[in-house]
Formats: C-alpha cells, sequence, structure tokens
C-alpha cells in the first residue's frame, strides 16, 4: 500500500475547521434545531471528531412532515420563482466550492479531488433541475377520437405528488442529494431528506443552500438519525412518495412498512465489463482501473466483474495489475491519493473477510490485498470461483475479479448471471458485436468501449432486478415526482355559446 502524507496536520485542521459552524443539526419546521446534538460525526480516516449532529424522534418527523404538508395546501410556490431558486443555487454553490468540497472530503472515502468533481457534478444537476421545468407542460387530449369523447375537450398537466421522503447514502452524500432534491422541488414537491448518519454535514449544509437560494423553509425539512425516525418517515400518511437509494434488504423493509405508495429506489449492481478479443487491451485495461477503484469501490457503478477474450487476458490482466499497482492509497486530503479509506473500519473488515473467501477457495490475489484500518489496498482477483461472494454479490470495495472467456455467449451469460442488473461495460471495434452483446444485457445500460462506471445526470439511471425500481435522472425523476392530471370539458352543457358555436361549425361541415 502506498501511502502519502498531508503537508502538515495544521492544513487539515485548518481545513476541517472551516466547515465546522453549520447553522444546526437539523431543520424541521422552518427553523434549525440546536438542542439534542448527541449524534457524532467522525473521519472515517482517522476517526476525528468533525461535528455533531441531531438525534430526532418520531414525534419531530411526523411534525416536519405535517408542516410541510400544510404549506402546500397553503402556500403557492409559482414554477418560476422554483427555477430561479435551483438556478441560484448552482451559482451559490459554485461560490462555495471549495467549502462544500471539503465537508465531503472530511466526511466520506472520497479524496479531495474525487470530492471537487462531485461538487461540480451538483452544480450540474441543480442546473438540470432547474431547466426541468419544462417536462412540467403536459399535452391536449385528443377526445374526438373516441365516441366517449363526444363533444368534450381537454388537457393534462402535472402536478406534484405531495411530500417526497428522501433517503440517501454515504457515498456520494452531495450529488445523489441533489438528484431527489432538485427534480422534487422544481416538481413543486415538499421534501423531508434524510441523510446517511454517516455523512450528514453535506447534506444539512445543502439544505441550508437551498435556503439561502429561495426555497421556502416551508418545502423543506432534514432529519438525520434516531430511534423510529426511518419508520416514522416512511409510514407517514402524508408522505406520497419514498426516493430511496441504499441496499435491497432495506429497500424490502422499507417496502413492507410503507404500503400502498410510491417507491423509487435505487440499490445498487454487481457490474460487468466484456472485453472482446478485438479491444484495445491499453484502453480497456486502464478503464477498468479507473471504473473499480473510485471512492475505494464504493460506488453503485465500480466494475467488480472483468471477462477478458483468453486471447486478450494476459495482456489485459498485466495492465491491471500495473495500474492497481500504481494508485496511491492514502490521506484523502492529499493530492497525490488516488484511494482513500472506506466510510468504517467494519466495512473494510468485511472486504476483507470477502477477499479471503474467495482465496481460501482458490483465488489468486495478484495484487493488493491487504487491509490497514479503515483502508483496504486496491485488490485484484484472477481464478474465483462462482459461488464466491466477490462474484455473485455486491462487494461495494476496492476489489475487481478478472477472468478469461472463449465463448462471447458465455460472457455474456456470466455477466447476467447475478440478482443486479444495473450497468455494463463492453469493449470491442465491431459495431455489430457491440450492439449485438448490448441487446443480450439484462441492465439498465450498457456502455460501449467504456466501463459500466459511467453516469450522465440528464439520463434515464436504474437498472433491472435488484438494481431498483423507477428511474433518477433529472428530467425522469420530474416525471417519476409528479403525476398527470386531467382537465375535461364537457361542451354539451357548457351553455348557450358553445352550443351555438357548435352547432355553427357543423353548418360549415355539412
Amino acid at each position: 500500500m502506498t501511502e502519502t502524507r498531508p503537508k502538515s496536520l495544521e492544513d487539515t485542521a485548518y481545513r476541517r475547521a472551516r466547515f465546522a459552524n453549520l447553522p444546526g443539526g437539523a431543520f424541521l419546521e422552518g427553523a434549525w434545531q440546536k438542542s439534542e446534538l448527541t449524534l457524532e460525526v467522525r473521519d472515517p480516516e482517522d476517526g476525528v471528531l468533525l461535528g455533531r449532529v441531531c438525534t430526532s424522534s418520531p414525534h419531530q418527523v411526523r411534525a416536519a412532515v405535517a408542516h410541510i404538508h400544510r404549506h402546500l395546501l397553503e402556500d403557492g410556490w409559482p414554477l418560476r420563482a422554483r427555477r430561479a431558486a435551483l438556478e441560484k443555487a448552482a451559482v451559490l454553490l459554485g461560490e462555495q466550492s471549495e467549502r462544500f468540497a471539503n465537508i465531503i472530503a472530511a466526511e466520506s472515502s472520497k479524496t479531495i479531488r474525487e470530492a471537487e468533481r462531485e461538487v461540480a457534478r451538483c452544480m450540474e444537476t441543480l442546473r438540470l433541475s432547474a431547466a426541468a421545468s419544462g417536462e412540467l407542460a403536459g399535452e391536449t387530449l385528443a377526445f374526438d377520437d373516441s365516441m366517449a369523447g363526444a363533444g368534450k375537450i381537454g388537457w393534462f398537466s402535472r402536478k406534484p405528488v405531495g411530500v417526497v421522503a428522501a433517503i440517501t447514502p454515504f457515498n456520494d452524500p452531495l450529488n445523489l442529494v441533489a438528484h431527489k432534491l432538485g427534480p422534487a422541488l422544481i416538481g413543486g414537491n415538499g421534501v423531508v431528506l434524510k441523510p446517511s448518519g454517516r455523512t450528514p454535514l453535506t447534506g444539512l449544509a445543502f439544505v441550508g443552500l437551498l435556503l439561502e437560494a429561495g426555497v421556502p423553509a416551508g418545502r423543506i425539512a432534514a432529519v438525520v438519525a434516531g430511534p423510529g425516525v426511518s419508520e416514522a418517515l416512511v409510514t407517514d400518511p402524508q408522505v406520497d412518495l419514498i426516493s430511496f437509494t441504499g441496499g435491497p434488504a432495506t429497500a424490502d423493509r422499507i417496502a413492507a412498512a410503507a404500503g400502498a405508495k410510491k417507491i423509487l429506489s435505487e440499490l445498487g449492481g454487481n457490474n460487468a465489463t466484456i472485453i472482446c478479443a478485438d479491444a484495445d487491451p491499453v484502453k480497456a485495461a486502464e478503464a477498468v482501473v479507473a471504473g473499480a477503484f473510485g471512492v475505494a469501490g464504493q460506488n453503485c457503478l465500480s466494475v467488480q466483474r472483468v471477462y477478458a477474450h483468453i486471447s486478450v487476458f494476459d495482456e489485459v490482466l498485466e495492465r491491471v495489475v500495473a495500474g492497481t499497482r500504481a494508485l496511491r492509497t492514502g490521506p484523502k486530503l492529499d493530492r497525490g491519493t488516488d484511494v482513500g479509506p472506506l466510510i468504517t473500519e467494519a466495512e473494510a473488515r468485511r472486504v476483507e473477510e470477502w477477499v479471503e473467501e474467495a482465496r481460501a477457495a482458490g483465488a489468486t490475489v495478484q495484487v493488493g490485498g491487504r487491509r490497514r484500518g479503515a483502508f483496504y489496498e486496491p485488490t485484484v482477483l484472477t481464478d474465483v470461483p462462482t459461488q464466491c461472494r466477490v462474484i455473485g454479490e455486491e462487494v461495494f470495495g476496492p476489489v475487481v475479479s478478472v477472468l478469461p472467456f472463449i465463448d462471447i455467449r458465455d460472457a455474456i451469460f456470466a455477466a447476467n448471471d447475478t440478482e443486479y442488473g444495473l450497468q455494463a461495460g463492453v469493449f470491442t471495434q465491431s459495431l455489430d458485436m457491440a450492439l449485438a452483446v448490448a441487446e443480450k444485457l439484462h441492465v439498465g445500460a450498457v456502455v460501449i468501449n467504456e466501463t459500466s462506471d459511467v453516469r450522465i445526470d440528464s439520463m434515464p439511471f436504474g437498472g433491472f432486478k435488484k438494481s431498483g425500481v423507477g428511474r433518477e435522472g433529472v428530467k425522469h425523476a420530474v416525471r417519476e415526482m409528479t403525476e398527470p392530471k386531467n382537465t375535461i370539458i364537457n361542451l354539451t352543457t357548457a351553455g348557450a355559446g358553445w352550443q351555438q358555436l357548435a352547432g355553427t361549425t357543423e353548418r360549415t361541415k355539412a
């Protein structure tokens, strides 16, 4: 494991101190909560205390939901004002980009460079959310194309579902929050955010930024953690839609508890990349290294399984191993660091256990395979039996398995042989082969001549099987978070003026 150190401990302490002045530990009923700051937030790298946020109660959650529900009924917020607030939020985030990048890097697993990229993406997500106001236009209805529609005209427009519960994970603590809050707000909804208890500072800072940008205090709330808080949020009858990013087991519990309400869920992946015989092994190997170890592998799009044709397998493996060995693991605030810690030492121990299980079953550790505290070395495995968890389940850590194939049909079968179906990559110089393989892969997106680790924030994002229900991606999320509402006018009882005009039209036709 190659380590680097920050320029000075004073520099690290200074950067941490710059964001310690959050306005409160939760935002409830239009006000920041400054008491009950009992939940500690620590840097996963070294355990240093970064701040404290609120431990909320089910009663406070219900009050927050009721407050937003009441404001939705009583207070209007025009579309032009919603768009302006999100546009201003993007500008403010640009002005505060250094602050937000330091918050992300301190409380999460991201290196400072990864955190900066996330801030830039979030600015784009906010701009896309503002531009998605056009998705609310609706359309006229062709009633005259139906016998039942005779004498009627009408249209539909898109209306907010109401109160959205947004539950977000630790691995993208800013942009994944924006992917829920931006579409919810432009659609006219109110939203209660529950960020990960491991990375709540980013979400709370983002709520403060949205309020500063002009989002009404009656449209947003933020709670972090506490006994019964999650259950109170998802079961509240005034919550109309739940947008959740996390694991399938938690999603099952949410669905069972929430009952008959709309649930959008993004639940991770076990992503494969297929490298065909005619692929460029250099570019493919570089892409695999880049796609496997970002955020210490804690990325739902991370490359977990690579299937390389036997004719290029040796070269691909050699280059992937060399590229992995060159990665620098160390302090997140050092710009020379490529891979930081996992979110907790317990997660690093779990990854260690899975790799050791594979090793005991006959797998070969080509590089990596060692843990130090919350750090786990970027690891490349070969000869991995299919029954091992590093093949069959989502590792969510810096581990990639490289396996050979002879027949492309076998590679496709292996890629699909998982409970997940989020994304996949295919490397080939043949367009026919690329399209043929893409057609057979049962995933939400196939990326040609790249790995699975590609997300454009405007695209419909989600997968098949256990990878989730519904789609994110800004304008697609706006559609999910609004519903069409029909307005129908019966002209036959509309009054003499309408009847006279209708009669004139009929005489003209005759």
